[in-house]
């Protein structure tokens, strides 16, 4: 499932990215799609190659990975983002919700810790 109100385009400083072709309300879910899911001697080979930053962690110990299909892997990161990601492990789907109000025009952004108001540091903002 996937709402005809969102789109992909160019997002400033970050490649591709999801946005809001008209106004979408608070609590709506806007995607559900299928996932691959792959184990953890995958993951490792997974993670030598450009698809690390396009996998999530899976299951309930984390011990697997998934590539989501659909617009998933996409949605850019915030810290304060305005959608949230929900892994339902029994069908294997990811669906995205939004948190508060959306504007047409405006970017839709998970955040990668997996709750949309989480402040920890991703890996690609850690600093050794």
């Amino acid at each position: 499932m996937l709402l005809t109100s969102i789109f992909i385009d160019n997002s400033p400083k970050r490649g591709k990215g999801v946005f809001a072709r008209t106004d979408i309300p608070k609590g709506i879910i806007i995607e559900t799609s299928p996932v691959v899911v792959m184990n953890k001697q995958e993951r490792i080979l997974l993670d030598q190659t450009l698809l690390h930053d396009y996998i999530f962690e899976w299951g309930d110990r984390k011990n697997q990975c998934c590539v989501a299909l659909g617009y998933i892997s996409v949605y850019n990161h915030s810290y304060k983002s305005n959608c949230e990601y929900e892994m339902d492990y029994d069908e294997q789907v990811i669906s995205i919700r939004t948190m508060r109000v959306i504007k047409a025009g405006e970017e839709l952004f998970i955040n990668y810790n997996g709750n949309w108001n989480d402040a920890k540091p991703v890996w690609f903002d850690v600093k050794e």
